[in-house]
């Protein structure tokens, strides 16, 4: 009998000993995680995979937004010894979703339940994210008590893992119905871009009381930009991104670690969303960018050996973006990169340019984007330069001339929007011929 004890005294040693235990701690400055006993604070990014990179840089903790792949992505963060904030993803209003529907928001409940029960023990687990932006163009706030249910259960099944819920910004009125309605929430996750300087002081006058996390951050938002006379966004360089990447963390979530207990910087991997870099950390072939030696820097405090290469300015017939770049369809300019000093003379920087249709294919939200259309053969050969010919397409449009540039195995990267006008009656009309296409092998 005193065998079978101790062996069951071993196992639950054992289970313990791998489960990771999470609760947030009311200090006498506001509030902290801890985290098998001691404190943790989170620096994070939001994507999958590139685990490896995520280590190197010094992250801790990876933010996914569903389950898809929440088997994967728990034990390869194990493995590596980040933690992982797993989120359940909840129907959204502006989708469709009725949250007067009983009978459907019974149903989402009984998944999650499941899923619940399914990672809850598993080491990797570092809290549970209910829902990303159900506020986002909503009308219904019995979205919020749908929230409740699943942390409610969630605080029954699972003591040991901290319940959130995520919105697209801070909005008064949210944080009402989220304190009325949702009393087993632990954490607000607020994901903010252009407006992260003011989350500080804004979740006090609006009244929140327990701690927070910045659950997405990063460059400006294509809908915080300025635009052209033609209704286009325009992005800022990733060197003007490194910066604010940079800013951002040093100004508005280091600061407040006594009620932000950490953030996830967005998004760790690529995606099309208004442009096909507008937001990702890596570009579309994988290659890291300059706001990932940011955050290497503020998350291990210290300066990157090999940074990536780094742009000051693109222009375009000689002219920036803010300045409203016209070209006459099928006639030649010339356009230019130009890299910041440190680059300058670096003979190993490599250049591409690519000319693509303005993508018509933009939403809101995240949801998914079909890519916008390349056009090929307007760039003169000898692409891997930092000044280029190229010629504008033969037919009228929106349109952005992209440049990446690439030195240690990193990039930087810019695009400029132009309008295409067509040709007059008076123009001298001549056969339009595109440029052989240059292969850029060599590139990768």
């Amino acid at each position: 009998m005193l065998r079978l004890f101790a062996i069951a005294m071993f196992f639950i040693f054992s289970f313990n000993h791998l489960l990771a235990q999470t609760k947030v701690e009311k200090t006498e400055l506001g509030f902290q995680l801890i985290r098998n006993g001691a404190p943790y604070y989170v620096k994070g990014v939001g994507g999958e995979g590139n685990y490896e990179k995520m280590v190197q840089i010094g992250a801790n903790s990876v933010r996914v937004w569903g389950v898809e792949n929440a088997e994967s992505v728990l034990d390869e963060a194990q493995k590596k010894g980040i933690s992982v904030m797993l989120g359940l993803w909840m129907n959204q209003e502006r989708q469709g979703f009725d949250y007067d529907n009983s009978e459907k928001v019974q149903k989402q409940f009984n998944y999650y339940k499941t899923i619940i029960e399914r990672y809850k023990n598993h080491p990797a687990l570092l809290m549970w994210g209910i829902g990303n932006e159900l506020d986002l163009d909503y009308k219904n706030p019995n979205a919020w008590n749908a929230v409740q249910d699943i942390a409610k259960f969630i605080h029954q099944a699972d003591p040991n893992h901290p319940t959130s819920t995520v919105t697209a910004g801070l909005d008064s009125m949210d944080v009402a119905y989220i304190k009325e309605r949702c009393p087993d929430i632990e954490i607000l996750g607020i994901n903010t871009y252009g407006d992260i300087g003011n989350v500080s002081k804004n979740i006090k006058n609006f009244g929140w009381e327990k701690p927070y996390m910045i659950t997405e951050w990063g460059p400006r938002g294509y809908w915080e930009a300025p635009q052209t006379e033609w209704n286009v966004s325009l992005e800022q360089t990733s060197s003007q991104k490194r910066d604010l990447y940079y800013n951002s963390y040093q100004n508005y979530i280091e600061p407040n670690k006594n009620y932000c207990l950490g953030s996830y910087a967005f998004y760790w991997g690529n995606k099309q969303e208004y442009t096909e870099t507008w937001f990702g950390l890596f570009s579309k072939d994988n290659f890291p960018t300059e706001a990932v030696d940011a955050l290497e820097e503020k998350f291990k405090g210290e300066k990157v050996k090999n940074p990536a290469p780094s742009l000051s300015k693109i222009s375009l017939d000689a002219k920036i973006a803010s300045e409203n770049i016209s070209l006459k369809a099928e006639e030649t300019y010339r356009a230019e990169a130009v890299l910041n000093s440190k680059d300058a003379e670096n003979k190993n920087v490599k250049f591409n340019w690519r000319i693509l249709e303005e993508s018509t294919d933009k939403k809101s939200g995240g949801d998914a984007e079909a890519e916008a259309q390349e056009i090929q053969g307007l760039i003169e050969s000898q692409m891997n330069s930092s000044t280029i010919k190229l010629r504008a397409p033969e037919t009228p449009g929106n349109y952005r001339l992209f440049v990446t540039v690439k030195n240690n195995g990193k990039i930087a990267y810019a695009n400029i929007p132009f309008k295409v006008l067509p040709r007059s009656a008076s123009d001298k009309q001549a056969k339009f011929v595109k440029f052989k296409y240059t292969d850029m092998k060599d590139f990768d």
